[in-house]
């Protein structure tokens, strides 16, 4: 079945005519710690166990001078390697700096040579044609390819017809190059709407790739590499995680360049020191707001795992700040979806949500039990530290303009909140038109924006809002991804409202069925991401980059399995390589 075209626009669903203007309030008074009504203290929910990580971080001790240590050991060795990159010219020359580039992306240490790789890639544009004439060698053009498409330049895929044979399939006679076939497998995953002879490649490449890994004939290293891509696609993956793999399988290669692998080591051990440090502070701050003691434990516990997530989109050591605000404003966003989705009365949900639009409490949440009191305080109090902070920075509409978003996620998570409550299944089409707002996506790129503070632009804000394709497909894949593995969990708990349920009732079919659909319509979302980043113009580079990080979040987190509500399938695994089992040098 082909996807089904929707237009996800959430209509205006005014829940009062209240003033939207944020404006001065007095914080409302809580009685006790967790309840306030016998409705409350008899409500059934699924208890969620805290998260293990969420006390791990407290007693961490970070050896300032074994930073500062580490910085003046990368100072040292980055003119080498700027040299290495820059040092020669010509036809040749350049293929091998664009080759260069995608071992500084692979090897997570690019974002030092921001400058070099961009003039790099400036000269390699201007001569592709030349360079691309007579090269026949599959793991080159697959990888000049990656990286000119992964820095958001167009490249034609075209490229690729030289390695089909006169059957119009690809050659036979490429099954014995590994290396080539997984660079392929690599450049196919940035494929657009228009790129037909990549979807033959994923496809070629894959079955291939499969049968490689089965065979044992790799070696070790290569294999590791091959099996890592079959999990998870570089394009998809997390920046640091991805590199983190990368670098332990170029350690095992003979002929790997010493100077750039300890480079390269240096700087992973850096960030891993700096985010210890924010997860220190961060740690700190969600203790001391009390949840285990002020809330019912329906919400879940992951504040970690939050910043995990948080380092898809910010992973730069400079960026701290930006990882920490943001940490803070996901642990809101998952705070308000879990009490409208998990655990509030509808009453409740209609009071919070008035009161939210309003961005200040009413009259009527005197009457709602201390949980949601405290909930409403929790996210309006962060929120002004957000804008004294940024205000002493000259910078304030960026948190208006999240406020704004966050305004138009409580009206659909309310809306969701009713049907839920109802037992009501809406047509797919309709659960996509909220659902795509409902998952916080738009929220969450105005929250990016705002931890960018002055490195972000008001083209970014203005982007944004005019609802681009980009942010859409980012939602859609998002919604879909996040329903299809989170299925049986919804239904478990009797929670109807998921994009699988929809669509098996509207068109009559098995759930074996909506899900090979769904997948479908998430593969066309990839394409339409891929297409998006290579013609989005007038927003920042870091801001382009964090909805690239986004896109990569998603797809970490739902690669089979709900990570965040169960980060222990594979998530775990990834957050103690990256977090606690420090790389050696």
């Amino acid at each position: 079945m082909d996807s089904i075209p929707y237009q996800c626009k959430l209509s205006c669903f005014p829940l009062t005519s209240l003033p939207t203007k944020p404006r001065k309030f007095v914080r409302l008074k809580a009685t006790n710690t967790l309840t306030c009504d016998d409705q409350e203290s008899l409500r059934t929910f699924k208890k969620l166990l805290p998260s293990p990580w969420t006390d791990h971080f407290h007693s961490v001790s970070v050896d300032v001078s074994e930073m500062d240590a580490l910085r003046k050991e990368i100072d040292v060795l980055k003119p080498k390697v700027k040299n290495k990159l820059m040092s020669s010219h010509g036809i040749d020359s350049t293929k091998k700096r664009i080759l260069m580039i995608y071992l500084l992306v692979s090897l997570g240490v690019a974002h030092h040579f921001e400058d070099e790789i961009d003039e790099t890639l400036k000269e390699g544009f201007e001569k592709m044609e030349e360079m691309m004439d007579d090269e026949d060698d599959l793991y080159t053009v697959s990888i000049m390819f990656w990286v000119i498409r992964t820095y958001n330049h167009y490249i034609s895929s075209n490229i690729f017809t030289r390695f089909k044979g006169d059957n119009g399939n690809f050659k036979e006679s490429l099954k014995g190059d590994a290396k080539g076939i997984l660079s392929l497998y690599e450049a196919a995953h940035l494929r657009t709407t228009k790129d037909c002879i990549l979807d033959e490649a994923l496809s070629f490449a894959s079955n291939h790739l499969e049968s490689l890994a089965a065979s044992g004939t790799c070696p070790p290293h290569l294999s590791m590499r091959i099996q890592n891509a079959l999990t998870l696609s570089q394009r998809w993956n997390m920046e640091m995680v991805a590199a983190l793999e990368y670098i332990t399988s170029y350690e095992q290669e003979k002929d790997h360049d010493g100077m750039l692998l300890k480079f390269a080591k240096l700087s992973f051990k850096l960030v891993q020191l700096q985010y210890l440090q924010d997860l220190k502070i961060i740690t700190k701050w969600y203790k001391e707001q009390e949840f285990a003691s002020k809330f019912p434990p329906y919400f879940r516990d992951r504040i970690v795992e939050n910043y995990f997530f948080v380092l898809a989109v910010f992973f730069q050591p400079q960026l701290s700040r930006a990882r920490i605000m943001c940490t803070q404003l996901f642990t809101i966003l998952e705070i308000i979806d879990d009490t409208f989705d998990r655990y509030a009365s509808l009453p409740e949900a209609k009071s919070l949500a008035k009161c939210l639009e309003r961005w200040a409490p009413d009259h009527a949440m005197d009457k709602q039990p201390d949980y949601l009191k405290l909930m409403l305080n929790f996210i309006l109090d962060t929120f002004e530290g957000f804008e004294r902070e940024l205000r002493a920075e000259g910078e304030t509409d960026s948190v208006k303009a999240t406020i704004e978003e966050f305004k138009i996620l409580v009206k659909s998570e309310y809306i969701f909140a009713k049907w839920a409550h109802a037992v009501h299944v809406p047509s797919f089409e309709e659960y996509m038109e909220v659902g795509t707002v409902e998952n916080a996506s738009h929220a969450a790129l105005a929250c990016y924006i705002m931890c960018l503070g002055k490195m972000a632009t008001k083209e970014d804000y203005e982007w944004l809002k005019s609802r681009p394709t980009l942010a859409m497909s980012l939602s859609i894949k998002l919604r879909l991804v996040n329903d299809i593995t989170g299925f049986e969990d919804d239904m478990g708990r009797g929670y109807v409202m998921n994009a699988v349920n929809c669509y098996m009732k509207q068109y009559g079919v098995t759930k074996q069925e909506a899900v090979r659909d769904l997948l479908k319509m998430v593969a066309d979302a990839d394409k339409a991401i891929n297409e998006e980043f290579l013609t989005t113009v007038n927003v920042s580079r870091l801001f382009l980059n964090a909805a690239k990080g986004y896109a990569k979040m998603i797809s970490i987190c739902y690669n089979g399995y709900e990570g965040f509500t169960h980060p222990e399938v594979k998530i775990n695994e990834y957050m103690t390589s990256l977090l606690v089992d420090q790389i050696r040098l």
